[in-house]
């Protein structure tokens, strides 16, 4: 069976794991900018740059998808949230962007093949592709709201590359994470179907919307449904919501997705909110207690964490959740559905 249909079989059966977050795993190792730089010759301080360590650091970033599979993930994602041309921009290294992405890709890979020769069970490797630090529907000027940094065609082809290397090095889908701009999404929605196109085989699309205030709006002003309405044409394997707030907070927004959207649902929430330092403090029991909720309602196909989330979080989700069984994917009635800020149906 190819990666989706595997994935389906078993997603009808039981709430498959996520992964977590990197950030937070990556900054306990305490690196310096030597270790993010390591022999490449590169004009500006590398500090922070995650994705990079694909290159420099492989093994840090391996360990990291190791740990997560140790502690119960079915899917893992490459260590690719930044690694487009316009986000490498930052730290000039555009010219790193494929073969960061075919390093990130082939790392996941070959932690998800050591895991399943352990066990026999299959795990399942989701290309990432964040939301870049631009936005094509707001304009950074206020005193100009036409102005724009970036146009489609250059955010679409940006986001091919991406597609492309991620593809090559072997992931099984390709998730637009943290989308918190509705037509950066559609963008790199149109890329990853091109490039799946280009590839000669199948590569399904996930899709994970990003809330920004308690309005529960994205930052281009959309409604979780408005956003679902907006790309249910790209027909993605999976609908869902990560990032900004704990499970607790997004718990309201999934109930609202789950009965409107005809796919499976991913969720994986930050552990909390952050304290006045910047740090989570939420523990992995409290995570999976408020996410067995999410179960408990049948809201979830498949849950993991973010922001704040470690192997220990994922862990504890993994336990609270084995042997509960999955949402049941709706059989909606077909009208016409639009959106615009708000969905909109039409019916006879």
């Amino acid at each position: 069976m190819s990666a989706e249909q595997t994935l389906r079989a078993l997603a009808a059966d039981k709430i498959l794991i996520f992964d977590g977050g990197y950030g937070t795993s990556i900054q306990k190792h305490g690196l310096t900018e030597a270790d993010y730089r390591g022999d490449l010759d590169l004009p500006k301080d590398q500090k922070g740059n995650n994705d990079l360590l694909c290159l420099t650091r492989p093994d840090i970033v391996e360990g990291i998808h190791t740990a997560y599979l140790d502690a119960g993930a079915d899917m893992i994602e490459t260590n690719t949230f930044s690694s487009t041309k316009i986000a490498m921009a930052d730290y000039g290294c555009e010219h790193l962007v494929w073969d960061i992405n075919i390093a990130a890709a082939k790392l996941a890979r070959s932690a998800c093949e050591k895991a399943t020769a352990k066990d026999g069970k299959p795990r399942f490797v989701c290309g990432s592709i964040g939301p870049t630090n631009k936005t094509l529907s707001i304009s950074p000027d206020v005193n100009d709201p036409a102005f724009r940094e970036v146009d489609y065609d250059t955010l679409k082809a940006d986001y091919r590359e991406q597609c492309d290397a991620l593809i090559a090095g072997g992931v099984d889908f390709l998730l637009v994470e943290t989308c918190f701009d509705t037509l950066n999404a559609k963008a790199a929605g149109m890329a990853a179907r091109e490039a799946e196109e280009a590839a000669g085989r199948s590569v399904p699309l996930m899709l994970s919307f990003t809330i920004t205030d308690m309005s529960g709006r994205n930052l281009s002003g959309h409604t979780i449904n408005a956003f679902w309405y907006s790309l249910r044409h790209l027909k993605p394997l999976t609908i869902g919501v990560n990032c900004a707030f704990g499970a607790d907070l997004l718990r309201p927004y999934l109930a609202e997705l789950s009965k409107n959207a005809d796919t499976l649902i991913l969720a994986y929430p930050n552990a909390g909110l952050p304290n006045e330092l910047g740090q989570y403090d939420e523990l992995p029991a409290t995570t999976a207690r408020l996410i067995r909720e999410w179960v408990d309602e049948g809201l979830v196909n498949m849950v993991g964490g973010c922001c704040g989330t470690t192997p220990a979080h994922i862990g504890a989700v993994a336990k609270a959740l084995d042997g509960h069984k999955p949402r049941v994917v709706p059989e909606l009635p077909v009208v016409t559905r639009l959106a615009g800020l708000e969905p909109m149906h039409i019916a006879a």
